[in-house]
């Protein structure tokens, strides 16, 4: 699960910082608070790649999926994007179980001696 959650949160990093650079324009928002805010959720999603396996790393995900999806109030393409995101999260999130799971039955089976 870790390499597949930590993939799509290292895309969502770029994500998060091309859409400071298009909020940037908006004359509403100032430099400082753009990139304070992007660069928190930028760092959030990278300090998420080691924190996935741990209680509650999964939820910090989706919490970083909803704000992106939120974000599309101040860059509207943001509404797609973080949708995108969100979907890729649920196949890297869920996918990635299968995966572990499939890992440890092969484990295990190698671990028993053959009965023969």
């Amino acid at each position: 699960m870790r390499t597949l959650c930590s993939s799509t949160l290292i895309g969502e990093f770029f994500i998060i910082g091309f859409a400071g650079l298009v909020a940037m324009k908006d004359g509403d928002l100032s430099t400082a608070t753009v990139w304070t805010v992007c660069g928190l959720a930028m760092f959030l999603s990278v300090a998420l790649c080691g924190m996935i396996t741990r209680p509650g790393g999964v939820a910090l995900g989706w919490a970083l999926q909803l704000a992106l999806i939120a974000s599309g109030v101040f860059v509207p393409m943001m509404f797609f994007m973080g949708a995108v995101f969100a979907l890729l999260w649920w196949t890297s999130v869920h996918y990635g179980r299968k995966v572990d799971e499939a890992k440890a039955r092969f484990a295990a089976r190698a671990d028993q001696p053959d009965a023969a």
